[in-house]
């Protein structure tokens, strides 16, 4: 008999880390209508080391430019929440809620707009979480401790 693993539980919203990017804590909306995972982030520099493509960027978040590298897998055309197609770096990098860690596909793209500075895709989710969208922070008990309320 095989067992299987319960998927995480996790609210709307929730923090998560980027380990390989020096990212942590960063405040991301769990989208199940979305399929791509998405991070702010303006693009510096593509370039080839040892014959692998990698992208250059700057994450503004929390006050603070933090300087990133990771190899880019691909460039798509991904459609955004107003219906318009823009051509994205994709990075795959390990993500981490909670204590489930995993390697997610993420497209680079402006969110200087939006409220959050990371959006969670359904890719990432598939299979490994399920979002209680009555709650928020289920994930991430040290926001709770912030003040900020778990709903």
């Amino acid at each position: 008999m095989v067992t299987r693993k319960e998927p995480l539980v996790v609210g709307w919203r929730e923090l998560v880390s980027l380990p390989e990017l020096d990212l942590v804590g960063i405040p991301a909306k769990i989208d199940t209508g979305a399929r791509t995972s998405s991070l702010h982030a303006v693009v510096l520099e593509d370039f080839t080391r040892h014959g692998e493509r990698f992208v250059r960027f700057a994450v503004d978040w929390d006050g603070v430019r933090h300087a990133c590298e990771a190899v880019h897998v691909d460039v798509r055309g991904i459609t955004s929440s107003n219906g318009d197609t823009q051509e994205r770096f994709v990075i795959k990098t390990p993500l981490r809620i909670g204590n489930l860690s995993f390697r997610a596909e993420i497209s680079l793209a402006d969110r200087s707009q939006m409220q959050f500075p990371m959006l969670i895709g359904r890719t990432a989710l598939r299979r490994r979480m399920v979002v209680d969208s009555g709650h928020s922070w289920l994930q991430s008990p040290e926001n709770a401790d912030m003040g900020r309320s778990r709903r």
